[in-house]
């Protein structure tokens, strides 16, 4: 579930004009979920939907949340 915060600069730094582009176009599962998206029918841009969901992802990598059992990440010897 997203955070609802503004991503920082360093998460928004890591987010390539490549990847939104490449996220951008849908896959075949997605498509048949969303269909044709049109931004003059209102549909947000898939380009600013796909430069969205890098961003987030790029501070939760970042940023971790310890809280979060899928943020925190631990290091094989905190298994023993």
């Amino acid at each position: 579930m997203p955070s609802m915060k503004d991503p920082s600069p360093e998460a928004l730094a890591n987010v390539t004009e490549q990847n939104v582009t490449t996220r951008a176009n849908l896959l075949p599962e997605e498509h048949s979920v969303e269909g044709d998206l049109d931004p003059d029918r209102g549909d947000l841009d898939p380009e600013v939907q796909a430069a969205v969901i890098l961003a987030e992802s790029e501070e939760r990598t970042v940023h971790p949340d310890p809280d979060d059992a899928q943020g925190g990440h631990r290091q094989s010897d905190d298994s023993l």
